[in-house]
């Protein structure tokens, strides 16, 4: 009963727009290549990189950021991880950010809860957010190398990282894809991603992307 009610939920969030009263829409292209190595049975390092292209013409300025992650299971089904990000937005002020993280497996459910210390170049102070996220992975072969993935994510912002910006919900991401193991090390991912930036006073701003991932094993 609550797989049907968690699929029925992720379904909802990832197909139906979410649109405000009055919102700015805009075409995006994301790029998502990482690299991981084991370092034992439960401990591994992740080299996480991104490229987000933009229209110029919407104002945006592209993105370009490199995770670099410590990951530790802390059970079969549990991840603790920790990463420091470098985050460079092309005509826009830059980025650090220091984040940990918690990933759990519950047969298809997966979920994850994210914290993020943002250090943005001439921000008014640190920002922290809170990104906690549920979504489903769904075997579509019987050796379970193609899936159906999708999932939502909040974005709760606890302090902006600048004087009287908004805080509480300020942002809603749903995918909706596939992934496909190739081998062992290899594995590539497409999915359909809207991105929703919830502010106060202000038209939302809604970018559509299509994201192609490939996650590589040493």
């Amino acid at each position: 009963m609550r797989i049907c009610a968690a699929i029925t939920l992720l379904s909802t969030l990832a197909l139906t727009p979410h649109t405000a009263s009055a919102a700015d829409e805009a075409a995006e292209y994301w790029f998502n290549p990482s690299v991981s190595l084991d370092l034992d049975e439960d401990t591994g390092v992740e080299l996480e990189t991104a490229q987000r292209f933009r229209r110029e013409a919407d104002g945006r300025p592209d993105t370009y950021f490199a995770r670099l992650w410590l990951n530790q299971a802390l059970a079969s089904n549990v991840t603790l991880g920790a990463a420091l990000e470098r985050r460079i937005n092309d005509g826009a002020a830059h980025e650090t950010r220091l984040i940990q993280q918690l990933s759990t497996r519950h047969g298809i459910l997966r979920t994850r809860l994210r914290l993020e210390q943002r250090f943005v170049e001439s921000a008014d102070s640190t920002g922290l957010r809170l990104r906690p996220r549920l979504g489903l992975a769904l075997p579509v072969t019987e050796d379970q190398r193609l899936q159906f993935k999708t999932d939502a994510e909040l974005f709760l912002t606890l302090r902006s990282t600048s004087d009287g910006g908004d805080t509480g919900i300020t942002g809603l991401r749903t995918q909706i894809g596939f992934g496909y193991e190739i081998n062992p090390r290899l594995s590539v991912s497409a999915a359909y991603l809207r991105q929703q930036d919830i502010r106060d006073r202000r038209p939302d701003t809604v970018g559509h992307a299509p994201v192609i991932g490939v996650e590589f094993s040493l």
